[in-house]
Order: structure tokens, then C-alpha cells, then sequence
């Protein structure tokens, strides 16, 4: 059962790390440093004065790239990269304490997990990004931020339920991404059609009958 609670948690963990890697390392090293979570011995890591100041420096500057619109979608292609990796990582760490086995099971898991929020997280901005205004692209972001730290509580504290959340997460991504991804196309469409027409010479009106 322990085994089983740990993978939970990782879970959660990596969906966390899809959405917002930075803000929960920096979370998790406070949290961890002040005592007030027991981090599994591999993450113990995390609570490094380094490793806190420099996630908590990019915290600040996705912050920022995390709202502005078009800028946001070129970060989360790059952190395609970086977020998946980094939550197949982190959930195996979080089991690396109770076998060779399940730290191997929650790496394969957590990078799909990972890539699910991320992939989501990604789409979503996509979509949201074919309106002109901010307001809508700062709500999504200020709320991924909400959603990741509410992640990583429900990990800690609740990880039979997390572990229901994320089951639950990757139905919904399944149904939802290639809707997202219709929006998107739809929306290129129009604008590269209204380039073409643009750009299009003026019509010849036919000589007149005599």
C-alpha cells in the first residue's frame, strides 16, 4: 500500500511539473527546508539554498513570459523540453526510496503525466492566444499558478485522491486537446486566408458592351 501511496504522489508531483516546473521545485525546497512537508529522502535535494534561489528566479521570470501573449506559447515550446524531463525525474525521485521497481514505473509515468498537463497547459494557450486581448491569458496563467501549488498539497496530503485527479486529468486531455487544437487551426486559417486575399491584385472589372 505504501508503494502505491508514494506513486500517487509523484503523479501529482509531475502534473504539477508540466504546468509550472519552477514554481513547484521552489515550493517544495521551502516547504521542505522549513519543515513543514517530509520530502522523500531523494528529493532532499530540492532544499538547497542554490537550488531554491535559481528556481525561484525563473519562477519570476515565467512569471512574466507566462502573460504575454504569443511569448507564452515560444516558452512552452521550448519547456517541452525541460518540463517533461524534469517531472519524470522528480516522480522518480519521489519513490527512489522504496525500489529499484517503482522508481522505474513512476519515471515512465510521471513523463506521460508530465506531458499530459503540459500538453494541455500548451494547447490551452494556443487557443486562448488567438484573441487580441490579455485579460483572458493572464486569468489562465494566474490560475495554472494556483493549480500547481493546490497540486502539490493535495500530493502531500491527499495522494489516493491525487492519484484520481490525474487518471480523471488524462481522460479529460484526451477529449479536450484535439478540440483545442481545432480552434487553433481554424483561427490560423482565417488569419493566413486574409494575408492571401490581402495580397491579392485588384479585379479588372470586364470592358463594358457597347
Amino acid at each position: 500500500m505504501e508503494t502505491v501511496q508514494y506513486l500517487a504522489m509523484g503523479m501529482g508531483l509531475a502534473w504539477a511539473s508540466g504546468v509550472n516546473l519552477y514554481a513547484t521545485v521552489a515550493v517544495l525546497g521551502v516547504l521542505g527546508s522549513t519543515g513543514n512537508i517530509d520530502l522523500p529522502p531523494e528529493l532532499h535535494a530540492l532544499t538547497n539554498e542554490g537550488v531554491i534561489a535559481v528556481a525561484a528566479f525563473m519562477y519570476i521570470v515565467e512569471f512574466f513570459a507566462d502573460k504575454t501573449p504569443g511569448l507564452d506559447s515560444g516558452w512552452d515550446a521550448v519547456h517541452t523540453f525541460i518540463r517533461i524531463p524534469a517531472g519524470a525525474i522528480i516522480a522518480a525521485q519521489s519513490v527512489g526510496h522504496v525500489s529499484q521497481e517503482a522508481q522505474l514505473i513512476a519515471f515512465l509515468l510521471g513523463g506521460m503525466v508530465a506531458t499530459t498537463s503540459h500538453g494541455v497547459k500548451s494547447a490551452t494557450r494556443l487557443a486562448i492566444n488567438t484573441s487580441p486581448e490579455p485579460f483572458t491569458n493572464w486569468t489562465a496563467s494566474v490560475g495554472e499558478d494556483i493549480a500547481a501549488v493546490a497540486a502539490l498539497w493535495m500530493a502531500f496530503n491527499h495522494p489516493y485522491v491525487m492519484g484520481v485527479f490525474v487518471a480523471l486529468f488524462f481522460v479529460f486531455a484526451l477529449w479536450i486537446t484535439p478540440k483545442l487544437l481545432r480552434v487553433f487551426r481554424a483561427m490560423l486559417n482565417k488569419i493566413m486566408s486574409f494575408f492571401r486575399s490581402d495580397g491579392d491584385p485588384p479585379a479588372i472589372p470586364p470592358p463594358a458592351q457597347p
